[in-house]
């Protein structure tokens, strides 16, 4: 598989964190787990333009917005909506994403008016297996927000989590329903598992896991990004530029949403030893 020389960086900001009332068993976010993380209902303004500057220093195009409720509401729409206007006022060249669960094409419409470029909103894994990893909301709600996604003409973001107990159907099954979405850039985690969570842990090894970038390059061969996102180092440790030659051309840098990730620096030495490019525009 011919391996892209130009790396897609993306930057994750939590927002909103830990005041989620869903059961997802993945997920350290939900009140229902007590996990011990951080937990603020909203994160100041002054405080996520620091994270958006810090961010395109970095080398970061992608800014991602994150919410950790269900969906949205008119209370976090405005806020997503205010803070959108003022990183754009910031001129840094970041395409900023939203990731704010649920939502309708008004809703949708309203963040593409206020300057929001994508939304990411995950199908996690396939229908199939869905119920066992979460039974306070559908599958089928996920499916129809990317497709509200696709009619309100924002790029949408799309894709899930390896590791939770799935089959290798349940992966296919998930990549075919992403198929339908077709989706700009597909985020691929690997499941890090919180003692506090309820889900059991299913390592994947390191082979599985490259094997699995790969088959979502060639389901997916159309998307424009396939970006490995939440367990990179964990599943990786210091081998992650491995997943280059299986098709992805994309990753997070910085923290996650309630784990740490490597520090941007380091990654950014390593892909420059590897002549890797950092991508300038989107």
């Amino acid at each position: 598989m011919k391996q892209d020389k130009t790396i897609f960086l993306c930057a994750i900001c939590n927002i909103n964190s830990g005041t989620c009332n869903e059961d997802c068993k993945f997920c350290s976010q939900s009140v229902r787990y007590k996990a011990d993380i951080e937990r603020y209902k909203q994160k100041p303004q002054e405080e996520i333009l620091k994270e958006a500057h810090a961010a395109r220093k970095n080398g970061a195009l992608g800014f991602c917005l994150v919410t950790s409720n269900k969906g949205l509401d008119d209370k976090v729409l405005d806020f997503v909506c205010r803070t959108a206007h003022a990183i754009n006022k910031e001129e840094l060249g970041l395409r900023l994403i939203a990731c704010n669960g649920t939502a309708s094409k008004e809703q949708l419409l309203e963040l593409k008016k206020n300057g929001i470029k994508a939304y990411n909103h995950n199908l996690e894994t396939s229908r199939e297996f869905y119920e066992q990893i979460c039974t306070t909301h559908p599958w089928d709600e996920r499916f129809e927000t990317c497709q509200n996604v696709n009619e309100a003409g924002l790029v949408l973001i799309s894709g899930g989590i390896f590791g939770l107990g799935e089959t290798q159907e349940d992966r296919v099954s998930m990549l075919r329903s992403l198929q339908e979405l077709r989706p700009t850039s597909v985020p691929i985690n690997f499941y890090h598992h919180n003692p506090a969570l309820h889900l059991q842990p299913n390592p994947l090894s390191k082979h599985e896991a490259l094997e699995l970038i790969k088959l979502t390059r060639e389901m997916l061969p159309d998307a424009q990004r396939i970006m490995v996102a939440g367990g990179r180092e964990l599943m990786f440790g210091d081998d992650w530029p491995e997943i280059f030659k299986y098709g992805a051309n994309s990753i997070v840098i910085g923290n996650y949403l309630t784990t740490a990730g490597e520090a941007p620096d380091k990654d950014l030495q390593r892909l420059q030893k590897l002549r890797l490019n950092v991508a300038t525009k989107v």
